[in-house]
This record gives structure tokens, C-alpha cells and sequence, in this order.
């Protein structure tokens, strides 16, 4: 289960400390935005591990055990006035990295959840997928703790399946192409239909933006190099450029993974994208 999920299922039955990295100087284990929901016995997330989020824990808890006793301001959705606390990890805390680590301790309750899930859903960077197949399904799945807001868009609207992650917003779409003007800006798209006639009128869609917008930072086909060559001939035909071409990745996924299960080409398509976020 994706982890927010986790976290919002769980303060329908206790309240929690939500801990987020609000800033970091040098070499630190979690970058900003990167949080975890404090309960009594256990948490979810991490902020880094070790001596820092042992640290993190123990404030934590000890918030938990004021709520009754002195409350504590509820989830503030502009970061503003919740308090910090500096971690500097060599000197302090003995861990080898060196950095300087801010984080925020938040009172978090179910009425939070809303705000919440708005919130870190500013953290994601969106994603296309067009197609609800075997590999589709895997890699929902793969990518469900990944910092990816994930449009899942498909033209038969049964493909979908029931437990899919809160993070993933179901869209039919047919002709399924007609999704594409709709993406929101810096959507990484991925083509992956039951139809190489949907594939090629998808990629054909996003070609047209691109000369208009250019805001579609990755264009990914799966399929063979024979497959491309074929698109690439179609799409010739229908007057894109060899310039226009250029943005497709075809064959997706990192190269040296050459297995073909659904789940091994959905991790090498996984590790390509996260090579495309910015750092």
C-alpha cells in the first residue's frame, strides 16, 4: 500500500507527528519534502534513518504525549509557523555524511487528511501512462512510493483495477490520443496501449504539443527497435521531422536489463524516469 494511504488509514483510528525535512545544507540522507508520520509504537516513512531519525522518533513521541496535556497547532498547509529543529550530523550526531538537516514536527489527525494529501501531492512530479496491460499494472505498482503523480489513462475503462493506489488518477479516454492536450505541463509520458494503432496515434499527439508547447520533458514507446522503425515511417508519413522524432525514447528502460517479465521492464522503465527528474 502506498505509504500515504497508509498514513491516512491509520489516523482515522490515532493522531500522529508528521516530521518533514523543510531544509538541508550539504551531504544529508533525504532531500526536502521528505517526511514521515510519527504514531505511539511505530512510524511510517523516513526521514534518513539512523542516529537523526532515532533523534526524530524521540522528539516525536514525546509531542505525542503533550497532545492531551497542552495540544499542539494542527497542520499548517502553508509550512509556515510549525517549529523547526536543526540536526548538524557530523559534530552531533556522529554520522559520517556532514550535513545540516531542519525538520518540522506537525500534529496530524484525520481531519488533516485532506490538506495533507494536497500538500504532498506538490512533491510529485506527473506522469502519463497510456496503457492498462501487464506492464502498466506493474508499474502502478513499482511506482506508487515514487515521487510521481501518475495519470493512468486507458480507452477501455474496465482495465482499472480496484485496488489501485490512492496516488493514481483512473481516466478513460477514447480515442484514448484525446487525453494528451489535457496533460499538465512537464507530464512525462509513457505509451504502452493493448493497440500499436492507439501507440502510434498517442505519440503522434504528443509530437503536435510538443511543436506547440514543448513542455513534455519525456516522450517513452515500449517495443522493439523494429517497432520504432515502423512508427517512424508512419510518422514521417504524417509530416513529423526527424527534429520531432528525436524526443521518443523507443525501446524504454535503462540498457543491460533484458528480461521480459511485466515487473523486470517495469523497474528498468522506473529507474529511466527517475533519471529524467531534476535533482
Amino acid at each position: 500500500m502506498h505509504w500515504l494511504d497508509e498514513v491516512c488509514r491509520r489516523l482515522s483510528l490515532s493522531p500522529a507527528v508528521l516530521v518533514t525535512v523543510a531544509s538541508v545544507r550539504g551531504s544529508v540522507p533525504r532531500e526536502v519534502g521528505a517526511c514521515m508520520a510519527v504514531f505511539a509504537t511505530d512510524a511510517v516513512g523516513t526521514v534518513g534513518g539512523g542516529r537523526l531519525e532515532f533523534e526524530a522518533l524521540s522528539e516525536a513521541r514525546q509531542l505525542l504525549s503533550r497532545f492531551s496535556e497542552v495540544g499542539m497547532a494542527p497542520l499548517n498547509p502553508d509550512f509556515g509557523v510549525a517549529p523547526l529543529r536543526r540536526f548538524a550530523l557530523g559534530p552531533a550526531l556522529g554520522q559520517c555524511c556532514g550535513g545540516e538537516v531542519h525538520l518540522r514536527f506537525e500534529r496530524v489527525t484525520a481531519a488533516d487528511e485532506a490538506r495533507l494529501r494536497a500538500r504532498l501531492a506538490q512533491l510529485r512530479h506527473p506522469l502519463a501512462l497510456f496503457g492498462g496491460g501487464h506492464v502498466g499494472r506493474a508499474l502502478v505498482r513499482l511506482l506508487a512510493d515514487l515521487p510521481l503523480a501518475v495519470r493512468w489513462i486507458d480507452s477501455r475503462d474496465e482495465v482499472f483495477p480496484p485496488d489501485t493506489p490512492g496516488h493514481v488518477s483512473c481516466e478513460h479516454s477514447d480515442p484514448i490520443q484525446r487525453a494528451v492536450p489535457s496533460l499538465p505541463a512537464g507530464s512525462r509520458v509513457l505509451i504502452m496501449s493493448f493497440s500499436h494503432a492507439e501507440d502510434l496515434d498517442v505519440v503522434a499527439a504528443c509530437l503536435t504539443r510538443q511543436r506547440k508547447l514543448a513542455d513534455l520533458p519525456f516522450i517513452g514507446l515500449i517495443g522493439s527497435q523494429t517497432k520504432w522503425a515502423t512508427f517512424r515511417r508512419r510518422l514521417q508519413d504524417r509530416g513529423f521531422s526527424a527534429q520531432d522524432l528525436a524526443q521518443v525514447t523507443c525501446p524504454i528502460g535503462i540498457p543491460g536489463i533484458v528480461g521480459k517479465q511485466p515487473e523486470v521492464i517495469a523497474v528498468a522503465v522506473a529507474a529511466q524516469i527517475l533519471q529524467t527528474l531534476p535533482t
